[in-house]
């Protein structure tokens, strides 16, 4: 039987991002759709660290599955940071992408091109269902465009233009921004750990 990895989230986007980084491992990936009773993790972190370890750690101890646990979001130089670890909702508890990204453009609409660079950081946390966790980062540098471009994707990105390139996230094919993303980074740093927890 092949292990299982457990990946603590139920957006299905960043589920299929998830799977397809990780198609060439022989492993079970479940998500929390897959198994009943897992609360959501209330992420009251201060740092993207700070929500991916509670998150891994919280959901594997309760499921008995090694957990993946990433906490991910964008840094706009102009925002002082924001949106940060608030980037999911950004707008507002009741916030969606379209809501995110309005305020977003709203606050950014008097800033030149050139004073536009932001990154996307990812933070990835995996825990063992004894609490023994790990983490890896990984980061995307780019800039905020003056209006969303693109369908694919979610979040931020249609408005997020990776550095050497002039598409956004939004109009660059899967098999492209999964070789660039913060995510893709990120897993790429993790995968001797996975292996390591997976064996053990």
């Amino acid at each position: 039987m092949n292990p299982g990895l457990l990946l603590a989230t139920r957006n299905p986007k960043k589920k299929l991002e998830l799977q397809q980084l990780l198609q060439d491992y022989n492993i079970d990936i479940l998500t929390l759709d897959d198994i009943e009773g897992i609360p959501e993790i209330v992420e009251d972190g201060l740092s993207f660290a700070e929500n991916a370890i509670k998150k891994a750690q919280e959901t594997a101890a309760l499921s008995g599955h090694t957990c993946l646990a990433d906490d991910s979001g964008l840094v706009v130089d102009a925002l002082e940071g924001k949106p940060g670890v608030f980037s999911a909702r950004f707008a507002g508890e009741d916030s969606n992408d379209q809501k995110n990204n309005e305020k977003l453009l709203n606050m950014m609409k008097n800033v030149e091109e050139n004073q536009r660079t932001a990154r996307f950081i990812c933070v990835i946390a995996l825990s063992s269902p004894a609490g023994g966790v790990q983490t890896v980062s990984g980061v995307c540098e780019g800039r905020i465009a003056f209006r969303p471009n693109g369908t694919g994707g979610f979040g931020y990105d249609p408005l997020f233009i990776p550095q050497g390139y002039d598409q956004s996230f939004g109009e660059l094919s899967a098999q492209i921004k999964n070789s660039i993303s913060h995510r893709a980074r990120a897993l790429q740093k993790c995968k001797p750990l996975l292996k390591q927890f997976l064996e053990s």
